[in-house]
């Protein structure tokens, strides 16, 4: 298996960064497999079963008095048990009957319908308060099996699974695989790879330029990529010589390569299916044929082409350009949505504020930084208000393993043997969110483009590093797929008014989504967190109609503010505190009226 070797720059139209290449290592480190079986734990947040030790329901082995065994009791005492039970369970809405005892002799009830580990732990806590007889009483988890892929570079994609700056992909593989999806991969076309063997549905070539397409003519229905490569000057005055990008096929690499096929990567969204639209050519593309691409992928008309069979849930867009957006681009974004397709971009790698940006600037995207291994934002990734998220882009200055690999060919000019390689860029980061949509569509096929975008925002993990005006935070996997389908898995609390003071702050003791709403144009509410030691307060706020103005605040116990997002209405307010003392700190998140009123939901994790 063989690593491209390149040092080229990225043409203006790409959003890419830097090829180089690195050496992969076979396996998959225990370090993976354990941070997998912890997301999976926290995943696995509701159970229909409760298990109950009565002390006179076991006995002590008489060969090992450490180990308990069944005995017997009687059905007077079952039925009275499980009347009790039944009365604990009222309230929720529950029942329960009993299904067997354990070899230890504890037993085992089952409820009508789930309830999430917290209320069926208080369940048990009611329970034990009120018979001195029982032992312990615990909610019957379920447990998983974790899918770890067997692909040989697995190892290699720190994007996927690493704890720090990865996006947790193992967890939401437990949840959803992209089946169902089609993602739209704009860009330059694809390579034939044994790793997206099966992969590819049928795209087209948007390129009506036949100096740019290169490939010997027009539009045609054949997306594959001839290379991109040009001579010195073939660009412009002044331009350098570059080789073959293949850049279409590493970003469908990073979304659906073929995964546990025992061969190089894996994907985000491995049993989606990646449709090439082939847009940018020798010297980039035009904003025509890249519009006309949006529409066709997404199931629209246009004029001389044929309907498109296939219609793509997501597109992905790793390009970019300079200045405003302009009309033609809005227009065929706001095509493609009002089809229910969602339109991710990147954010572009100038080191500048995205408003630069197009069409990461214009309205209905979801516009993506990049950040490197560490969690902080790459060197090299633009930033500001209209960032929605970030997600690994990579930064391989120290070492070319610390950037992202995926598909790639080994043809300097035209088509060479399959191969991988390490790219960095925000091109990079976008088809990680690409993927991580597809997974949602998977979960939750009605859900819509405003519905994905703001799951991403108010399920994005804190920043463990630096990445100022990066969006929400970066992207989770798991938690993107939990936050589409339900609330996930943590306990929905109600705000109790009057809180509007700090003295009258809500108690939020653990985890919770908190139910509230700003009544009038004086309303504001106060909820008050005890933060541990070396933990992070990271609150979402999210407004049930598009029409209010919340603003979201943390503050200390004498009012000064810490930590603060104040985004226009309808937007998802994110931000985070981290405390890095020793000992607890008493902090209060505001949610504070700037226009309107109504209900939102204020998401509190630590």
């Amino acid at each position: 298996m063989s690593f491209a070797f390149a040092n080229k720059r990225t043409m203006l139209a790409l959003a890419c960064g830097l090829l180089t290449a690195g050496v992969s290592q076979a396996g998959v480190s225990q370090a993976v497999v354990d941070q997998g079986l912890t997301n999976l734990r926290q995943r696995a947040t509701s159970t229909d079963r409760l298990i109950v030790s009565y002390r006179d329901a076991s006995v002590a082995d008489t060969k090992d008095a450490g180990v308990m065994r069944a005995q017997a009791i009687t059905t007077v005492a079952l039925d009275t048990r499980l009347s009790a039970l039944n009365s604990a369970l009222a309230l929720r809405g529950a029942t329960a009957k009993l299904v067997r005892q354990s070899g230890t002799g504890a037993h085992i009830f089952k409820l009508n319908k789930p309830l999430t580990h917290t209320e069926m732990q208080r369940v048990a806590d009611q329970l034990k308060a009120s018979d001195a007889n029982i032992a312990y009483a615990e909610p019957d988890r379920k447990m998983y099996p974790l899918f770890t892929p067997n692909d040989t570079n697995y190892s290699s994609q720190w994007d996927l699974y690493e704890t720090t700056g990865g996006i947790r992909a193992p967890a939401a593989w437990e949840l959803a695989t992209g089946s169902g999806v089609t993602v739209a991969v704009i860009d330059t076309g694809y390579r034939p790879h044994a790793d997206l063997s099966g992969q590819i549905v049928a795209g087209y070539d948007m390129i009506a330029d036949v100096a740019t397409a290169g490939d010997g003519n027009a539009r045609d229905s054949d997306p594959s990529d001839p290379g991109d490569w040009v001579t010195a000057g073939q660009c412009g005055t002044g331009e350098p010589a570059e080789n073959s990008s293949w850049h279409g096929t590493h970003v469908a690499g990073t979304i659906a390569a073929k995964t546990n096929n025992s061969l190089g990567v894996a994907g985000i969204a491995f049993n989606a299916k990646v449709q090439p639209v082939r847009v940018l050519g020798k010297c980039g593309g035009y904003t025509s044929d890249i519009a006309d691409g949006m529409i066709w992928a997404s199931g629209g008309t246009v004029s001389g082409l044929p309907t498109n069979a296939t219609p793509s849930k997501v597109i992905n867009m790793s390009l970019g350009g300079g200045g405003a957006c302009d009309t033609t681009s809005q227009n065929a974004i706001n095509s493609a949505r009002s089809r229910g397709t969602t339109v991710v971009v990147a954010a572009g790698n100038e080191n500048q504020n995205a408003s630069n940006s197009n069409p990461a600037n214009c309205s209905g995207v979801i516009a993506v930084a990049a950040t490197d291994r560490n969690g902080s934002r790459a060197y090299y990734s633009n930033y500001g208000s209209i960032v929605t998220l970030a997600a690994p882009g990579g930064d391989v200055r120290s070492s070319s393993s610390n950037g992202i690999l995926s598909t790639l060919n080994a043809g300097t000019q035209g088509p060479g043997a399959d191969n991988y390689a390490y790219y960095q860029g925000t091109s990079m980061a976008t088809p990680h969110v690409a993927g991580v949509v597809a997974l949602m569509y998977s979960a939750k096929p009605t859900a819509t483009p405003d519905q994905i975008k703001a799951a991403l925002q108010s399920s994005a993990r804190a920043f463990p590093g630096t990445c100022s005006q990066c969006g929400s935070g970066i992207l989770d996997a798991a938690a993107a797929v939990t936050a589409i389908t339900g609330t996930g898995g943590l306990p929905t609390v109600n705000e109790t008014e009057s809180n509007g003071t700090i003295g009258t702050a809500n108690t939020v003791s653990s985890p919770a989504n908190v139910a509230g709403s700003i009544s009038s144009s004086s309303d504001t509410d106060y909820f008050k967190v005890t933060l541990p030691a070396g933990k992070t307060l990271a609150a979402t706020l999210t407004m049930a109609s598009s029409s209010n103005d919340f603003d979201l605040y943390i503050k200390n116990s004498s009012g000064s503010t810490l930590a603060s997002s104040e985004k226009a209405a309808g937007q998802v307010d994110s931000t985070s505190y981290a405390n890095g003392g020793s000992s607890s700190v008493t902090l209060y998140v505001q949610v504070l009226r700037y226009s309107g009123t109504g209900a939102y939901t204020l998401k509190l994790q630590w």
